[in-house]
């Protein structure tokens, strides 16, 4: 069972270290990281915690999940692995067209073929 857990919902008070001192009392966190956009620097309002054991992290998700912090019932549960390949955009590749006929020197007007 993986032990990096996902935790949603999280006020933007909220930082790496309050965030590990939650988790703590649980068993021992190897990490605890809230995510921040690259622009703002703002929290994006969610982070992951990594804990020692399956277990802790069980207990943890048990306890936390549906809390209230600062008004706000925070999501924990289990990260789900990163798909691979994936990115931002659907991951497909950029085209003006599907069409063949259609671009550059492929037709129409002043492409060459009449």
């Amino acid at each position: 069972m993986s032990s990096k857990i996902y935790v949603g919902n999280l006020p933007y008070s909220v930082t790496n270290d309050s965030l590990e001192s939650n988790f703590a009392e649980f068993g021992t966190v190897t990490s605890a990281k809230i995510m921040m956009d690259r622009d703002s620097g703002r929290s994006k309002g969610f982070g992951f915690v990594e804990m020692a054991s399956a277990d802790a992290s069980q207990a943890a998700i048990q306890a936390l999940n549906g809390m209230s912090v600062d008004g706000r019932s925070i999501v924990v549960n289990l990260a789900k692995p990163r798909e691979e390949g994936s990115r931002s955009g659907g991951g497909r590749e950029f085209r003006a067209s599907n069409r063949s006929d259609v671009g550059y020197g492929n037709g129409g007007f002043g492409g060459g073929r009449y």
